[in-house]
């Protein structure tokens, strides 16, 4: 049996494996993002997958990366985050240094067909995958196919414009979704709890340096599961935001169920809960036809990695 390798390019970490035709993770190997990227990154990801062949019978390799890829899946058009790759056609460098053709995957869309395939979303032919980190990805499947829109940027929902003139997103405009239901939001909403309460903010604060600058997320989380009422309302504030932007694209997309990853969703419940509540007091004609259900991601920093590798076959 002909194996697929999988490639997840992230910021710190070239992480790749072996991904048989059931998701599983046979083997693993890993490289240190090269800060410089380019080249440099491009080779870091051939050692990787020439790790892995050594051992292994592979037909086709896989890469996962944040950034607006071609049409035809061969070229990184344009990467935020990482210096150097923009219009790099990385099938064309990676087979001459692999000897194999490489597919060229957003990370986003990878993690929602990992998950639809083989995670939680597995058995449902129409999902939605949110990611939720420092802001909010995303993908869509639609009939069991994942969905890149015309120009391949298809899903990018953390930039729909949810608060006219509200607060300045890192993409340029004002009042996108991520600036109020991403890991980052949870942390302005701590701190203007905190600022608007400070005495009983002592708990939270706590398990920090002392200071609202020192907070973090696993902070607010680690809080909330001990009942921290301050931890609680930041929580309850990104569920009601989040639960609000499921309930606009349930009624553009109609999918059976969302499924919340990033790491946000180490909070479960606490997150999940208020987020199904608040999803029932938004979506127009509640309790007139069926509400998508709303779960938790199960492959973790995995998703990527196996969703890139089965597409790539």
């Amino acid at each position: 049996m002909a194996f697929s390798i999988g490639v997840d390019v992230g910021g710190t970490k070239v992480l790749g494996g072996v991904v048989d035709v059931n998701g599983k993770v046979l083997a693993h190997a890993r490289r240190d993002t090269p800060r410089q990227g380019g080249r440099a990154l491009t080779q870091a990801i051939a050692d990787v997958a020439l790790e892995l062949m050594k051992d292994f019978d592979v037909s086709t390799v896989g890469i996962s990366a944040a950034g607006f890829i071609s049409a035809d899946r061969k070229t990184m058009l344009a990467t935020p985050n990482i210096a150097d790759w923009n219009g790099v056609n990385l099938n064309e460098e990676l087979s001459e240094l692999i000897g194999l053709p490489a597919v060229i995957e957003n990370d986003a869309n990878a993690a929602a067909w990992g998950e639809a395939k083989f995670g939680a979303g597995r058995g449902e032919s129409q999902v939605i995958l949110l990611t939720i980190g420092t802001g909010i990805g995303g993908g869509i499947i639609i009939n069991g196919a994942l969905h890149r829109g015309a120009y391949g940027i298809a899903a990018e929902f953390g930039h729909m414009r949810v608060v006219p003139e509200g607060h300045l997103c890192g993409c340029g405009e004002r009042g996108c979704f991520e600036q109020y239901a991403s890991g980052n939001a949870l942390l302005r909403h701590a701190r203007e709890a905190i600022n608007a309460s400070p005495d009983v903010a002592r708990n939270l604060l706590s398990l920090g340096d002392g200071t609202v600058a020192g907070l973090t997320g696993k902070h607010i989380t680690e809080a909330a599961r001990t009942g921290d009422p301050v931890a609680l309302a930041a929580f309850n504030t990104t569920a009601q935001w989040l639960g609000a932007g499921i309930a606009s694209l349930s009624v553009l997309l109609d999918p059976a169920c969302v499924i919340i990853g990033g790491g946000v969703i180490d909070a479960g419940e606490i997150l999940l809960g208020p987020t199904r509540q608040a999803l029932e007091n938004y979506l127009p004609y509640a309790g007139k036809h069926p509400s998508p259900r709303i779960i938790a991601a199960e492959l973790g920093n995995e998703a990527g990695l196996v969703g890139v590798a089965d597409l790539a076959r």
